[in-house]
């Protein structure tokens, strides 16, 4: 894979977990003794990326003292937020701390067993300045929706609110072109979701690739505990 730097957003403060991980931030909600996060880290690891930078903030020494400057193989880097900056202010900071022209980007409370060198070579062919990973729902509504054309560029993002029914939904899996999301004018604080996704697609070349793989996002009980009990068969107790 030519990717070899992930930006990893692990500074979530868990409200809607906070009654079953009260002293953890969310991606450190453990899976029968695991972190979350390590299962997402593993599968960067296995892929080939060889550095990752944990994007942190709410309860920050709890992910450093764990995984300290290593996991796997690769090199871990943080950075760490003083106030919050949203998620597109997040990624921006944390690019400071990469060297690489692409950088793959995944939510820390997100796991998408997706093949990373497929999307990558999706990425690299169609030479976009942003991919993103998508998957079927049923069920949209949780998520919002995403439309692509026949050449899979994305035509559309509708919010939570407005989706509705089956359809393709963010997996929370990105792709992109480090220079060109450092070179835009943003504040400090904004939404990658909002302020990058949603206003921006019309104007560039965002591209997505579906994929049929498991994905579960543990920011509700229901699913954190849906996680406890999958993941023993998904990882063959490892």
């Amino acid at each position: 894979m030519k990717t070899k730097e992930a930006i990893i957003l692990a500074g979530g403060f868990g409200t809607r977990l906070a009654h079953v991980v009260s002293d953890l931030p969310k991606p450190m909600a453990p899976i029968n003794g695991t972190p979350f996060l390590s299962f997402v880290m593993k599968k960067l690891a296995e892929a080939g990326v060889n550095h990752v930078v944990l994007s942190t903030g709410y309860l920050h020494e709890k992910i450093e003292d764990f995984y300290k400057n290593s996991f796997e193989g690769m090199t871990i880097s943080y950075a760490r937020e003083i106030e919050p900056l949203g998620t597109g202010g997040a990624i921006k900071f944390a690019l400071e701390k990469t060297t690489t022209d692409s950088v793959l980007v995944l939510n820390g409370d997100t796991f998408f067993d997706i093949n990373f060198e497929e999307f990558d070579q999706f990425f690299q062919t169609k030479q976009a300045v942003l991919s993103v990973a998508l998957r079927h729902e049923n069920h949209t509504e949780r998520y919002g929706s995403v439309a692509i054309d026949e050449n899979k560029k994305i035509q559309n993002f509708a919010e939570k609110n407005e989706a509705k029914g089956e359809g393709l939904i963010n997996g929370g899996i990105y792709l992109l072109k480090k220079d060109w999301l450092k070179n835009l004018a943003m504040p400090q604080t904004f939404s990658f979701e909002k302020e990058i996704l949603e206003k921006l697609y019309a104007e560039n070349d965002f591209y997505g690739l579906p994929f049929d793989a498991y994905f579960i996002d543990i920011g509700i009980p229901e699913d954190y505990e849906k996680a406890n009990n999958e993941f023993p068969k998904l990882f063959n107790n490892e």
